[in-house]
């Protein structure tokens, strides 16, 4: 197939780029930012003009690219809901068969069931959320008009590649340093492996259109606690550090007076789901699809870390505006003497 890949410059974008040519498809990027790859369009994914001539004999198109939960509440809303709206139009004119649709778990904001199934209504709590709900509302009114749109929702993934606040994690274990949790750290986040991803959104993009063209969990079966996941990686740095609690309340308050003050990259609707347990059922894309993750939480973070570990470092921190560069720890920097 010719597949284009929105966001081709990403973590995600990219590994797609690379396993979808090793599996010999013909792929061309689309990204605002340059990269090093012949076959790429640099482009705003709400020009769609440049959208419809990048998608010109196109078969299908992975739509990754958004903007992060640390974005502006209007930069988030234009690049997610008007972006994506831009991205269907233009594979729709432009004879495209189907759209894979990339979106986020943060579409149920803080559910109050777990495991959380695809069915579980749409109640999202912050700008972000709000955004990739929309979007989703999108992309059913094109999918009831006849186009294929395959909706994928991940829980956060890692992988090669990953920094965001992940560097946090894996900065403070190669320094030999303790790290912290909020309160007893006994609560299941599941993630998702990258590579799990990466062959789902392969399955969504070569089963029959009947069978694809409905909304699915992507997200690991194996997960342990924060606490459990989180101290694998310090136990594979080989300080003999731990995983410390601190007091649940006073440090969301703090950490919450911290993000107003933007001096903390560590969002809202994350504070909030780091207090309880958070997990989806993968189990309609078993069914439907024949999918099963691979990979659990601490093999997907082990396998993240022992890239960060050797990857070049060029000193870079960012305020939170890409997933591949290591955010500004903003005064949470100075914490680690307390570690």
């Amino acid at each position: 197939m010719r597949v284009v890949v929105t966001g081709s410059g990403g973590m995600l974008g990219s590994g797609l780029v690379r396993r979808l040519r090793a599996d010999g498809h013909q792929v061309h990027g689309v990204d605002m930012r340059p990269v090093d790859d012949p076959d790429h369009t640099v482009a705003d994914i709400r020009d769609r003009a440049a959208l419809k001539a990048a998608l010109t004999g196109a078969d299908a198109v992975v739509h990754t690219a958004a903007a992060l939960p640390s974005y502006p509440e209007d930069e988030i809303r234009s690049v997610i809901v008007e972006g994506t709206r831009t991205v269907l139009t233009a594979a729709r004119d432009s004879g495209v068969r189907r759209v894979v649709h990339i979106s986020s778990t943060a579409v149920y904001g803080l559910p109050t069931v777990v495991p959380t199934t695809e069915e579980y209504p749409r109640e999202p709590t912050d700008a972000y959320g709000r955004a990739k709900a929309s979007a989703e509302e999108i992309c059913e009114s094109f999918r009831a008009d006849g186009l294929c749109v395959p909706i994928l929702r991940p829980k956060t993934f890692v992988g090669a590649g990953r920094m965001g606040l992940f560097a946090m994690l894996f900065e403070w274990a190669e320094e030999g340093r303790h790290f912290p949790v909020l309160g007893r750290g006994d609560v299941r986040i599941q993630m998702c492996a990258m590579e799990d991803l990466l062959d789902c959104v392969v399955v969504v993009l070569t089963t029959d259109a009947e069978t694809a063209n409905d909304t699915f969990n992507v997200a690991a079966n194996r997960f342990g606690t924060l606490r459990e996941d989180f101290q694998a990686v310090l136990d594979a740095a080989g300080h003999r550090r731990r995983v410390r609690s601190i007091p649940a309340q006073p440090a969301l308050y703090a950490l919450e007076l911290l993000r107003r003050a933007r001096l903390s990259p560590v969002y809202g609707r994350l504070l909030h789901k780091l207090l309880g347990d958070s997990y989806v059922s993968t189990e309609k894309a078993r069914q439907r699809l024949g999918f099963e993750p691979r990979l659990s939480n601490q093999e997907a973070l082990l396998r993240a870390f022992d890239w960060w570990r050797q990857r070049p470092d060029d000193g870079d921190r960012q305020a939170g505006r890409t997933s591949r560069e290591p955010w500004s720890q903003g005064v949470l920097r100075a914490a680690k003497v307390f570690f």
